[in-house]
């Protein structure tokens, strides 16, 4: 089973890339982030026709999380227990396949200090809260989505501009490394542990083309997932396309 993530940056804007990469690709699971639609507006019938089910938590404007999958997916829920005031359209769990699936969208944070950067830390330690259940339940579980975190410096092509960024403040970072401590093992590391690999590219500055990257989108695996885990990678050539979203798909391979 493949599963993926992908930052699509606007479904109305990137659908045609989207369909493109499932006709490619041909992933199992999908999780999506910032489809900034509602619900109710959300190309159902398109992703249908592609071959895909879809479990959508959509926002107007901004945010916004969905599941796609070949097979029907049963949702789980919607919500990070710890925050009843929390309105905003990040988080989606499923099962599909005998897989727990749960799609994110971690909150950027910036500007460092201020309430966006208390907002992510919460949301951070809600996450933290939840992925701790999980975990004891000893299943399969895939944590997927755009994470706002570069881990390291090694995940950063340009440290020294990014230092006190919230992507990579010391509290985001430590909140990231004591989940990945609890027991979950980030794949495109555990696969590429020493390689320049990217998630992200600003459209500004020329980044693109500077390869001035950012790796923020992750796949963390339970114990159970990693022990079926064949092989995980980037899907690079897919922001070099026409309108491309500023984020590209990763992925894991998982035995069936």
């Amino acid at each position: 089973m493949r599963i993926a993530s992908f930052n699509v940056n606007g479904i109305g804007a990137r659908l045609p890339r989207l369909l493109d990469w499932l006709a490619e690709a041909k992933p199992d699971v999908v999780c999506l982030q910032e489809i900034k639609t509602e619900t109710a507006r959300f190309p159902f019938d398109a992703i249908e026709d592609a071959g895909y089910h879809a479990l959508v938590h959509g926002q107007k404007g901004f945010n916004g999380v969905a599941i796609l999958s070949r097979e029907p997916a049963e949702e789980v829920g919607r919500t990070l227990a710890g925050n009843d005031g929390d309105e905003q359209s990040r988080w989606i769990e499923a099962e599909v396949g005998g897989i727990h699936i749960c799609g994110l969208y971690l909150p950027n944070g910036n500007p460092v200090p201020g309430p966006k950067f208390d907002y992510k830390l919460d949301w951070m330690d809600r996450l933290a809260a939840r992925a701790a259940a999980l975990l004891a339940s000893e299943r399969p579980i895939v944590l997927a989505g755009d994470w706002n975190v570069c881990p390291t410096d090694h995940d950063v092509a340009r440290p020294d501009m990014m230092a006190e960024d919230a992507l990579c403040r010391p509290e985001s970072r430590a909140r990231f490394r004591a989940l990945v401590a609890s027991g979950w093992t980030d794949a495109i590391r555990a696969r590429h542990p020493h390689a320049e690999v990217y998630t992200y590219w600003d459209y500004q500055a020329g980044a693109w083309a500077k390869n001035w990257g950012l790796r923020i989108d992750h796949l963390l695996l339970s114990p159970a997932a990693a022990d079926r885990m064949l092989d995980a990678g980037i899907d690079r050539d897919v922001r070099a396309g026409e309108r491309a979203s500023d984020h590209v798909p990763v992925w894991v391979d998982l035995a069936g």
